[in-house]
């Protein structure tokens, strides 16, 4: 049991992702976690390039872990009157629509799918990413969504209103709200007034009235309702990057983090003003700590797979047995002699925003084995980030000099090292991972009513952290990187002339000739 874990004010955190839900209890006075539970949640694919999740199983797994870590927390002899507010974290664009009155949802979730340019009032691209555009296409193509609409009996939510709106009652009188963070990611908010935009809903012809109420990310929303910790009250609300963003303590303007998950998320505080990116990145709302505090804005740089790509190199591919041995693969490599991975999925994301790119593998020799494919995926993701990078610099005119990280994928040392040495900075991994979770639950903790958890800098926790300064000459890398940017944009031109052309480019024109997979 941590020291003072039995007396100390307690702040619980939803953390619902892409993959899994997790509920985790923290201190507020040492930032260090008491208890957890994790659940796996199930992904559908009903098409190319389409992710779905089943809301209904999404609120259960909360349940489940809420009363599963409620029974740890008994267990080590803590009072659950300890625990004084609960925060939700999310998955951010994933897309609910539900009947008030039955509380049922009206279809599957609408997470991830295949993407695009930037709108002035939401500083986003059009894209099928964002919620908006799964909305349309509920109105569109599922009459029981298109009908309750009409009767007035739908809601529409990201997934953070969904499960606020069931812990605080459900049908008997639950809230409907989002916070500014995951209201910034679904087409219909404007970032310059804080609120829903009429222009917008008209536009994707999205009725208003079906949309939550926008609050702070940290206030008051409302109590828990049907559960062990029934009365305590739900006071924190950021998706999961901006949660990250202030787990990580980045509340400065020019403060960075990369969240490496299924996919890597560069969020960059730029301050109370959105800065607009001429470089591919979204403008987006990093959180508002208070309903009279002012919004602070960041620039956001996202890869669409960093994490995914070991599990398809474990589940497609059966290169690795587990995740963690990915690491011991590359390592024995040491290098990816000459081979390139580009593992666009579904896309090509920022600073690219190219929908129909698809993954590609180049510089395949007879000397290449699973070592070095395993190397090249790692490295692919650290390439990524980098284009990331250069274009947060160029946004902002001031260069990064050290980046913040968390997620998964940050206990691969080899990987936390590839990256300070491609991105030629220092590279901070905090000892505690759960950066995400922790910033909620700071939200929580902090809200008007609650005030267990102080943010100003004085009485911020001292969190403990591991850096990772670059250890090679970045001639190397940087023009192995140069080789991986000049193929890819070949690629991308080669979308519109078909295989044929991409062929010839890659094969006679680059230093990636030798065999390629395609996929």
């Amino acid at each position: 049991m941590k020291a003072n874990a039995g007396t100390d004010p307690l702040v619980a955190a939803v953390d619902q992702g892409t993959s899994s839900t997790r509920f985790l209890v923290f201190n507020a006075r040492t930032a260090e976690v008491v208890s957890q539970h994790q659940v796996e949640i199930t992904q559908f694919f009903p098409k190319e390039g389409w992710v779905e999740e089943d809301p209904k199983e999404i609120i259960q797994s909360v349940y489940d872990c809420i009363e599963r870590t409620c029974e740890k927390l008994g267990q080590l002899n803590i009072d659950l009157s300890n625990i004084k507010a609960v925060g939700v974290t999310n998955q951010r664009e994933t897309t609910v629509v539900w009947d008030k009155g039955t509380g049922e949802p009206l279809y599957n979730a609408l997470g991830d799918y295949t993407t695009s340019h930037n709108k002035p009032k939401t500083g986003l691209p059009i894209s099928t990413y964002f919620s908006a555009v799964k909305l349309r296409w509920l109105l569109d193509n599922v009459e029981e969504v298109r009908r309750a609409v009409e009767e007035d009996r739908a809601m529409f939510g990201t997934v953070d209103s969904w499960i606020i709106w069931c812990l605080s009652g459900n049908t008997d009188g639950g809230v409907h709200i989002t916070d500014v963070s995951n209201a910034s990611r679904t087409l219909l908010f404007n970032i310059h007034t804080l609120d829903w935009d009429l222009e917008l809903c008209r536009y994707f012809d999205v009725p208003m009235d079906i949309l939550p109420k926008v609050r702070s990310s940290s206030e008051i929303y409302g109590c828990m309702k049907s559960s062990s910790l029934s009365g305590v009250p739900i006071s924190g609300c950021l998706g999961d990057q901006s949660a990250a963003l202030v787990g990580q303590m980045c509340f400065k303007e020019g403060h960075a983090k990369n969240t490496y998950g299924t996919g890597c998320f560069l969020l960059r505080n730029t301050g109370s003003k959105p800065v607009k990116s001429e470089h591919g990145l979204l403008t987006t709302v990093a959180y508002q700590l208070g309903r009279d505090q002012p919004a602070c804005y960041a620039l956001e740089g996202s890869v669409a797979i960093a994490g995914a790509v070991v599990r398809w190199l474990k589940d497609n591919m059966g290169i690795v047995k587990s995740t963690a041995e990915i690491e011991k693969l590359a390592a024995a490599a040491g290098s990816s002699y000459g081979c390139y991975f580009v593992p666009a999925f579904s896309g090509l994301y920022a600073p690219y925003w190219e929908p129909s790119a698809r993954g590609i593998i180049c510089g395949l020799t007879q000397f290449t084995n699973k070592n070095h494919l395993a190397f090249a995926a790692l490295e692919a993701v650290c390439f990524q980030t980098r284009e990331i990078l250069d274009a947060m610099n160029q946004d902002s005119g001031v260069p990064l000099d050290q980046l913040w990280v968390d997620g998964g994928m940050t206990s691969n040392r080899l990987l936390m090292q590839l990256q300070a040495d491609i991105l030629c900075i220092p590279v901070v991994r905090p000892t505690m991972a759960e950066s995400t979770a922790l910033g909620v639950a700071m939200a929580a903790g902090a809200a008007e009513g609650v005030n267990v958890w102080d943010l100003t800098t004085d009485h911020l926790p001292q969190v403990v952290s591991e850096t990772f300064v670059p250890q090679i000459n970045p001639n190397g890398r940087l023009s192995r990187r140069a080789v991986l940017k000049q193929t890819l944009l070949k690629w991308i031109i080669a979308l519109a002339f078909g295989s044929f052309a991409l062929i010839f480019l890659l094969f006679f024109t680059s230093d990636c000739s030798g065999a390629f997979l395609s996929f």
